[in-house]
Formats: structure tokens, sequence, C-alpha cells
């Protein structure tokens, strides 16, 4: 048998749901649209049909193996599936040979290696030739960061794409495709869902696309037909087939204002064990953890301010780290970043002084600015007085000077009044020590 007589002869019914669901064309895949959407990147190569070498580096169940197969499908090239764990150079070699021969036939080849971050450096750089004069189009599938496991040789090589975790959404519409399709998917089986399940298996299954259709497989498995034939698929069946406690939090209802209000209200509280049992229900129900560390950073400046400016860093170093990490380990940074933030000292000062501000600005409407802190860049401006008296504080002692800011109408307006907790303490003490110099004059 020919290495590439790979066509898949079993039928439409054979084999996982997961891998019958499998899109088999750029229409029917779910998600990256920042790669398939139109215009983007991978649109143009698979319209052009001329596919590149490329990294594809996303979570589990992301749709790395099928976009590799609808590329090289597209190309009318060879799609050669090879598998880190278990193959070595003298296999490399193999497909090399091959691949040789395809070219001579007018035909590519599409080499598509599993879990490439598994390959030695020996194994990476049995590819390197190969990849350069294009005997192969190699692509490869991590859920490992390329930088740090792929070879800086081969990686130059290749162009490195980043897929995200799929969005609740996109997973239930799978989801509700694997139900009605009667020649790959679950259609020909008569079936009720009750409410709340297809939303439950997408939440839980974090992204996966792949967890997802397992679920709902199994699922069906494991519920007996009424005397109809017909399949009821309950929550108690879902969270049995998942293995996973069908947690009350509907994202688009009134449960995710309440648990979200908990979980603030807790970290405004320096409650940190409170906060961090609101945040392990997010995550288990499947929340965005992006949309966390948002709530997080919104919190950090709100309810934290001045009275710890690190906290601010602190939040969005979180952001960073659990966009980079990824779920499911995303919930380490995210339960560091809660408990610092419920244990930092508290104050709204900042945020309180803003509304007092907007208050006079939404009054008292476009105040002028003083003339002499009005910007002058033409003799006109000069003449009419624009900048005239403005005293340049680093040009006088301890860089401060009694000269008024504040519109005329707004003179010896006080809007932040920092709180005695934390490092407002100190700046309390500083905003004094400025305030008597000023008079000092």
């Amino acid at each position: 048998m020919d290495l590439f007589d790979r066509e898949d002869k079993r039928p439409a019914q054979a084999g996982p749901l997961a891998d019958r669901m499998r899109p088999r064309t750029i229409d029917e895949y779910a998600g990256q649209r920042h790669l398939v959407g139109e215009g983007r990147f991978l649109s143009r190569v698979i319209e052009r049909g001329e596919p590149t070498s490329m990294i594809l580096w996303g979570p589990p169940g992301t749709g790395k193996t099928t976009l590799a197969r609808i590329i090289a499908e597209a190309s009318k090239a060879e799609f050669v599936e090879f598998s880190a764990v278990l193959s070595g150079v003298k296999e490399i070699r193999d497909v090399v040979k091959a691949a040789v021969e395809n070219l001579r036939r007018g035909k590519r080849t599409v080499l598509f290696v599993d879990e490439i971050h598994r390959f030695n450096k020996s194994q990476q750089d049995a590819f390197l030739h190969s990849v350069e004069d294009g005997t192969i189009t190699l692509i490869g599938a991590t859920t490992e960061n390329p930088s740090f496991e792929v070879n800086p040789p081969l990686l130059s090589r290749c162009k490195v794409l980043v897929l995200e975790a799929l969005p609740p959404n996109a997973v239930k519409n799978l989801l509700e495709r694997a139900l009605s399709d009667k020649e790959r998917g679950l259609g020909k089986v008569n079936a009720e869902i009750d409410a709340g399940v297809l939303e439950f298996i997408a939440g839980a299954s974090q992204g996966d696309a792949r967890s997802a259709l397992n679920t709902l497989e199994t699922a069906f498995a494991i519920t007996a037909p009424d005397v109809s034939g017909s399949k009821r698929l309950t929550m108690e069946t879902a969270t049995e087939a998942m293995q996973k406690k069908a947690l009350l939090y509907d994202k688009a209802g009134e449960e995710h204002y309440n648990v979200i209000s908990a979980f603030i209200k807790s970290m405004r509280g320096s409650d940190p064990d409170a906060a961090l049992y609101w945040l392990a229900r997010m995550v288990e129900a499947g929340e965005d953890p992006l949309f966390i560390a948002r709530r997080m950073i919104i919190f950090a400046s709100e309810d934290i301010g001045n009275a710890d400016p690190r906290a601010l860093s602190v939040a969005l170093s979180v952001k960073d780290a659990v966009h980079f990490v990824g779920m499911p380990e995303g919930f380490i940074p995210l339960a560091q970043g809660v408990t610092y933030l419920a244990s930092a000292p508290k104050s709204n000062a900042s945020y309180t002084a803003y509304l007092a501000a907007l208050e006079d600005v939404r009054t008292e409407g476009a105040l002028p600015a003083p003339l002499h802190i009005r910007n002058a860049p033409t003799a006109l401006m000069k003449d009419l007085g624009y900048s005239k008296g403005y005293r340049y504080p680093h040009s006088y002692k301890d860089a401060v000077t009694d000269q008024e800011y504040l519109p005329d109408k707004l003179k010896g307006k006080t809007y932040y009044t920092p709180t005695g907790r934390g490092y407002e303490k100190d700046i309390a003490q500083m905003l004094e020590r400025l305030k008597e110099k000023k008079k000092e004059g």
C-alpha cells in the first residue's frame, strides 16, 4: 500500500462523533475568525490553494488538525498525518522519500505533525532541508509555546498561527449541528434536549469542541430510549457524561450578574476566601477567564486605587498571564490576583474624585483654561496673553508654585481627598506638605 493511500473508506456513521463531525470545508469550520474570516491569512491560503509551512499553536479541540486537512484538500495535496509521539527520524525520512516521488508526479505533500513540540532536536532537524526546498509543506500542531519548544531553524521556516479556545456559542452551534446531521451526526435519533443542557456542555468543555462532542455522544449512549424509541437528554445525564457538576450559572441571565456581583463585593469587603469561592464558581461554570480578569482590572482602580498602586499592575499581569497560559491552568494566576486584590487596602478616592470633577464639567460646561497655562504656539496667541505669567515648576524650589490650574470659576476646588489607608496615607501627607509650600508662595 502506498504511503499516501489513506482514503477514508469507513461508513459515515463509523468512528467517534467528534471525528465524524470534523468540518470538511472552511464554511463548516467554527471559530478562529481572525485566521479564516474574509480576507484573513488562512482564507487567502485556502482560496489560492498554495499552502505554506506553518505551526498551529492553540488549546486542544480548537481545530488544528481540521485546518491542516482543509488546507491540504484546497491545494489538492496529499495529506500525511504524523504523530510526534509515535514516530522517529526513520519514519520522517520515509515520508520525505515518498514526497519526492509525489513531486515527480506533480503532486504536493502536506505533512501534518501533531504535537510537534514532542520531537527532539534531531527529529526536528530532519525536516529542515525538505521544508526549505519545498519537498514537503509542514503543518505542525502544538499546545505549547513554539518559541520554547520548536527549534529556531525550523521555526524560522514556518509561520506561527495562534488559535483561540472556541467561544461557548461556537461550541453550542457545533452541538446543534451534530444533533441535526442525519448523515454524520445524531440526526437519525429522535431526541428531546432539556433546556440548558447544550449550554452546560458548551461551557464546561472550556472551548474544546472535541470534548463537547464526546460528551454529547456519551450522554446519548447512556440514555435509554422510551417506548417510542425517543431519547431525552437531561441535565443529570449531561452531568454524568461530563463527569462535572452542572452549576447554576446562566452567563446570559440573572445568575451571571449575581455571581459576578458577589465576587466583586467579596473583594471589596476584603474577604479573599469568599472571593475565591465565587471565582471557582465562575471558572467551573465555563465563564470567560478574560471577562473575570477585566473585572479585576476595573476593581483594582475603582476600589483599591492609590491605597495600593501596585494592585493595578497585579491585575494587568493576571490578564496577560491568563491570556498567555490559557485554561485550565489560567485559574492559577486568577487565584493569585484575587487573593492579592481582596487583601489589599481599599480606597475609592480617585474614582469618586473623577465623578465629582465630571459633575462640574456637566454642570458648568466647557470653562476656559486660565491664560497662563494655555498653549501659545503662535505670535498672535502670545500677544493675546496665552502662556503669559506661567511659572515652570522645575525652576522653583521643590518644583512647587502657588499658581492656579483650574478655571477661575472653580478656583480652590478639591476633588481628590486621599484616605488614611495604605499608600494613600503617604499621598495625603505629601499633598498637605505641598499645600503648605504653595501658601509660602
